[in-house]
């Protein structure tokens, strides 16, 4: 056998960057939830990728944006920190956002990606951070205007290799996970061979939940709910029951999350349990209920459960 290697790499970037997306390719197994939400990832999450000897632990961090709250500003802390603790440091870019600004056609949701990513960038250069920067969405766009987002983003001067991805497909990865790899030292594994996350279950069971509550919900409670697992009991049977609590910060929220005769916890539930017995290679009997807790991202015992700084 060769001689094993292992490397931290943090993967930040603006919301809705991509990044669960580029975790969940690179370990192979879904190990992040992903919505079109931005702000989707509330913590750091660890991803364990295998190529041959050499194991790369994925940090998928929060994104990076100017925070308002206390939940967006220990979000942030968090993405900062992991990049900080990294052995390498992946600046994953929506391409086609950058694209659109430079041919002076930029969205609302484009301006306000651009100025996160400059706080990237400058936060980058001055942390000394030298960093791979990965633009994403390559096949959302023509070859000549990614050229010209690769040109101005690489002379800013925080990069030290740019590579053209596409997360959704795959194209391009396979260069970043080999340079990736060429980061890592030489040392034991910090993970199992077979260990995708670092996550406990009953954690990577309540970001299900969240993940299709969501999805069906994000309209009407885009930021205002929380998901705990209250209870996780092995069976006899080889099965698990799961009781998980929604939790929203108002009534009429409640009401929704329910739906009419419980038609919508319902349907949260069943997609969220099909996922569980699937990642968890067991039956899952999962158990829903949803309960109003005003303040809820005000209190420190959330954000020590998730590894987050409750007075960043």
């Amino acid at each position: 056998m060769s001689e094993t290697a292992c490397a931290m790499v943090a993967i930040v970037g603006a919301p809705n960057a991509g990044k669960s997306t580029l975790v969940n390719l690179l370990v192979g197994s879904k190990v992040a939830i992903v919505t079109h939400k931005v702000q989707t990832t509330r913590f750091p999450l660890r991803g364990v990728a295998m190529r041959g000897s050499t194991q790369l632990v994925l940090i998928d961090t929060p994104g990076v944006f100017s925070p308002k709250r206390r939940l967006d500003r220990a979000m942030v802390r968090a993405a900062w920190g992991a990049a900080e603790d990294a052995d390498a440091v992946v600046h994953l870019v929506d391409a086609p956002a950058h694209a659109r600004a430079l041919e002076g056609r930029p969205t609302p949701s484009d301006a306000k990606t651009i100025n996160d990513v400059a706080r990237i960038t400058e936060g980058l250069k001055g942390a000394g951070r030298a960093a791979f920067l990965a633009l994403n969405k390559i096949d959302a766009m023509p070859r000549a205007a990614l050229l010209a987002v690769a040109k101005a983003l690489h002379e800013t001067g925080a990069y030290t290799e740019v590579f053209m991805i596409s997360a959704l497909t795959g194209d391009g990865v396979e260069a970043l996970s080999e340079a990736l790899c060429a980061r890592a030292a030489p040392g034991p594994w910090l993970y199992p061979e077979d260990q995708a996350a670092d996550a406990p279950a009953r954690v990577l069971a309540a970001e299900i939940t969240r993940e299709k509550l969501m999805l069906r919900l994000h309209d009407e409670i885009p930021y205002e709910a929380s998901v705990e697992t209250e209870a996780w009991v092995e069976r006899k049977d080889g099965s698990v029951r799961i009781e998980q609590t929604i939790f929203v910060a108002r009534d009429s929220q409640r009401r929704i999350a329910i739906g009419d005769g419980g038609q919508t916890v319902k349907a949260i539930g069943e997609a969220a349990r099909l996922e569980m017995a699937a990642a968890f290679d067991k039956p899952v009997h999962l158990f829903l209920h949803v309960k109003v807790r005003e303040g809820w991202a005000e209190e420190r015992s959330l954000y020590t459960a998730r590894g987050l700084d409750y007075d960043a």
